[in-house]
């Protein structure tokens, strides 16, 4: 039996109000350590009755007198309402229960090795503890090659997020990607005045509004572009066929969290070959998402079974791996590289539309990956899978993006190649609290005072994506100068992200 349910991981699946954090805690347990239920039918036992408590309020079940309770407070205006991954857990129950009735296949035990691969950490004043035992654990895999950890590194789910691992060429760890499989960055620059945003604010929210849809629920009908449902890959798998009409209605749509889509200001510092652009102020749109329910449905599935099939300690558990000489190794990388393209035809769609609604077209569109995995080369000559989870690649001359936050600048950069960090860069700011810790040691008129303060208009969003959870980002720039140079920086303006109410989501 493995540890207790934490308030931390029902809080991941529900913003369960702190007046019911024991009963909840109480029932959790009660049927994990008593009744011997494994965490994972618990989680999905709380979602399904936290997404219909009458249903369980009035029959006899083991969830009957909590239901009770929550569906009181929702007769009486209080609503619970699941996270994303609360969500998924339901759409994904019947991708688990196929996965239960596989034929069993033997498990293989692994040891963690006792001699520690050395990994570079970059701006380790900045980061947190547990993100630091999170990546010793990580380089201590037998199949692990190499590792590095990015400054804007904060404790995540088996690899820390901005921890960079490389493995054996044919091992590929599911959660070292993340679950939101993909998560990017994109921008497009208009050969337009930033004055247009002074001159014409109402309407670029307007049309921000009405070409972007966020949120579990997300979809749209009205598509600039569908070609990516076209791609061969789709019929791969089982697994991938199931998700696809899921996948088309959310084409072009953004999910919870971290994720946005900005009008600001790009400064272009020089005239570099790569980037292509004179240096000048230009008026750009920036997002940030991934590959929406299909990628997490795939991280769900997939990351169960490698935590099937590869037996490690338990707190290395997380990073359980498949084997890409194996079907469902190679059916993982298959959906990986697919959520990846959808990733970005995704953004395409926002900035394709957003483009046609300005009438004009960009000058410049930059975009990367920072939840993937790569076949690469080390500077040794090594063929290995790079894992980022939450890191930007820089490799020689590679562009990528590094937000800020809604209220901070953010960061056009070229990669220098650095060997130590595994030709990576961090992917953003980094966090300093957690979602939780957000909601109950910020007000919203602090989190106002610093918008109105850099004259950021905010459509949606809430406290847990407040400026004063994240840290400084030119502290994290500087901490990475032997990574990237920095070619231009862009300040938000008009950010939209999820409505308050639906915005319990995942971090990547």
């Amino acid at each position: 039996m493995d540890t207790p349910i934490t308030i931390e991981e029902i809080i991941f699946l529900a913003n369960v109000p702190e007046n019911l954090h024991t009963a909840f805690l109480r029932v959790a347990n009660g049927l994990h350590e008593r009744a011997k239920y494994p965490k994972e039918k618990v989680f999905l036992m709380l979602v399904k009755m936290l997404n219909d408590p009458k249903k369980y309020a009035f029959s006899k079940n083991k969830l009957t007198n909590l239901a009770k309770t929550v569906y009181d407070l929702r007769k009486s205006g209080t609503e619970i309402t699941l996270t994303d991954d609360g969500k998924e857990l339901i759409y994904n129950e019947e991708a688990v229960l196929t996965l239960e009735e596989k034929e069993p296949q033997q498990k293989n035990t692994f040891q963690l090795r006792e001699d520690k691969l050395h990994y570079a950490v970059f701006g380790k004043e900045q980061i947190e503890e547990g993100a630091l035992q999170q990546m010793e654990t990580a380089v201590s895999l037998p199949i692990s090659i190499a590792g590095a950890l990015m400054p804007d590194a904060h404790q995540g789910y088996g690899l820390p997020i901005g921890g960079v691992l490389a493995t054996e060429i044919d091992k590929v760890i599911p959660y070292a990607v993340g679950v939101d499989i993909a998560c990017r960055m994109c921008m497009s620059v208009f050969d337009i005045s930033p004055d247009y945003l002074k001159r014409e604010p109402h309407f670029l929210k307007k049309i921000l509004t009405e070409n972007t849809k966020f949120g579990m629920g997300g979809e749209t009908s009205r598509k600039y572009d569908d070609s990516i449902m076209d791609a061969p890959q789709w019929e791969a798998t089982k697994t991938i066929r199931s998700l696809k009409d899921k996948a088309y209605r959310q084409l072009g749509t953004s999910g919870t969290g971290n994720h946005f889509v900005e009008w600001g200001i790009v400064e272009v510092f020089e005239d570099d070959p790569l980037l292509n652009l004179p240096k000048g102020e230009y008026l750009s749109l920036l997002s940030h998402s991934g590959s929406r329910g299909f990628g997490g449905s795939v991280a769900n599935y997939y990351s169960k079974l490698a935590m099937q099939r590869t037996i490690l300690p338990k707190q290395a558990a997380h990073l359980a791996w498949l084997d890409l000489n194996t079907e469902e190794g190679q059916e993982y990388w298959i959906a990986m590289n697919l959520a990846g393209d959808y990733a970005s035809a995704n953004h395409h769609e926002i900035h394709n539309k957003m483009a046609k609604s300005l009438g004009e077209k960009p000058l410049k569109i930059i975009e990367n990956h920072h939840n993937f995995a790569w076949k690469e080369q080390l500077a040794d000559g090594r063929e290995v899978i790079v894992h980022r989870k939450g890191a930007t690649p820089a490799g020689a001359d590679e562009l990528g993006i590094i937000p800020g936050s809604m209220s901070q600048p953010g960061y056009v950069i070229r990669g220098k190649a650095n060997a130590a960090s595994i030709n990576s860069a961090s992917h953003g700011a980094g966090r300093v609290m957690s979602r939780t810790k957000a909601f109950s040691t910020t007000t919203r008129s602090q989190m106002n005072k610093i918008l109105q303060d850099n004259s950021i208009q905010l459509i949606g969003g809430d406290l847990d994506e407040s400026p004063m959870v994240y840290k400084n980002i030119e502290d994290v720039i500087a901490a990475q100068s032997e990574l990237v140079h920095v070619l231009a920086k862009f300040s938000p303006r008009i950010v939209r992200m999820a409505d308050a109410n639906r915005k319990e989501g995942r971090e990547d």
